[in-house]
């Protein structure tokens, strides 16, 4: 088990020792123990080997020149300068909570950027504000469109926060296919198979192989087939490309870069990097703040109450399991698989630092 201040320690050092500056290297730091400590190892350590590799290839700039190139009383777009996402995230969702400040609500497009981590991160920086935090992302182009064995979107996620009176914020945090690619990574470092209906083999034939993407498999979009909704998974992950890359100028579908070793950079990329697309809303441009949220835990406690299923114990509101793994994860500490601390000590000993076993 890992403190998680060791961790976060850690792992700041660790991008400074690339060129990061304190601060960069604390917003990369931050959103990756943010995702450990509530329950996404998905997005967590794991993805250290990943950003480490990016930068020893070249493809990421950590001295970048984040900056608005676009702007009106509302919107923004921010070009991230080839920049670790997590850079160019937390500076386009404070610009989102500025400007809807001013105006009531605020919207970013951003390009030029990278993998950012848990979009739940940015959307829950509004909910201090009494603001909704929304924040969508496109990636990996890893995932098939409905009847098809290309490989054109990413896992797409779609966060949404919104914040409450008395009871926990509502935080939805998704992929828009049914398991994240980084839990496939997760699984296959555990030895591990994967249920049938998450990812399919080149031919399109169903798959319960975790390391099926580096064989050329795909993976599928939520309902996983058509006769259970796959065709709408798409639309999602479509909306979701749509937004995070035209706005901005980003690149779209097939032409994302890759933040995976195992895929190549597309050529004649039509756009800049990867995008993201962030809001806020201000509560009070709607109707009063207290109200609202006050409104809010009716929601949550209407649905609480909701009886459960048999064998099932309670109905969970958007945010709870995160909720209550960051609250173990912060008094237990955080378990990382043995794969990853291998990787993270290697990593480590090349930049002339030294990770502890606990």
């Amino acid at each position: 088990m890992y403190d998680h201040k060791y961790l976060l320690e850690f792992t700041t050092g660790l991008f400074m020792g690339v060129g990061c500056s304190r601060a960069d290297a604390a917003a990369v730091a931050n959103v990756l123990i943010a995702a450990e400590l509530r329950g996404h190892s998905s997005h967590g350590m794991i993805r250290v080997k990943e950003y480490y590799e990016l930068w020893k290839s070249g493809r990421v700039n950590v001295t970048p020149d984040v900056k608005v190139v676009h702007e009106t009383p509302s919107t923004a777009v921010v070009d991230g300068d080839s920049c670790f996402g997590m850079v160019a995230g937390v500076r386009s969702m404070r610009l989102s909570i500025e400007k809807a400040a001013v105006t009531g609500t605020g919207w970013v497009a951003t390009r030029n950027s990278n993998h950012f981590g848990i979009a739940g991160y940015y959307a829950m920086m509004a909910l201090e504000h009494d603001m909704i935090g929304i924040c969508v992302t496109n990636a990996n182009p890893l995932v098939v469109p409905t009847w098809s064995v290309s490989r054109y979107l990413g896992t797409n996620p779609l966060a949404v926060a919104v914040p409450a009176l008395n009871e926990p914020p509502f935080v939805a945090d998704f992929a828009t296919t049914p398991i994240a690619r980084g839990k496939l990574a997760v699984a296959e470092k555990k030895g591990e198979s994967v249920p049938l209906g998450l990812v399919q083999d080149a031919e399109g034939n169903p798959s319960d192989d975790p390391g099926i993407l580096r064989r050329g498999g795909g993976m599928l979009t939520l309902g996983g087939d058509r006769e259970h909704g796959s065709h709408k998974g798409y639309c999602m992950t479509a909306v979701v490309d749509i937004f995070s890359s035209l706005f901005s100028g980003a690149n779209f579908g097939p032409f994302v870069p890759p933040s995976v070793a195992y895929l190549p950079v597309p050529e004649n990329q039509p756009g800049k990097g990867t995008g993201h697309f962030f809001g806020a809303m201000r509560i009070d441009a709607f109707r009063p703040a207290d109200e609202f949220k006050a409104s809010m835990d009716a929601w949550i406690k209407t649905f609480r109450s909701a009886k459960p299923s048999q064998g099932e114990t309670r109905v969970l509101i958007p945010g709870d399991p995160e909720r209550e793994a960051e609250e173990r994860y912060r008094k237990e500490g955080i378990t990382l698989v043995p794969a990853v601390i291998e990787d993270l000590k290697a990593i480590a000993a090349e930049l002339g630092m030294s990770f502890r076993e606990y």
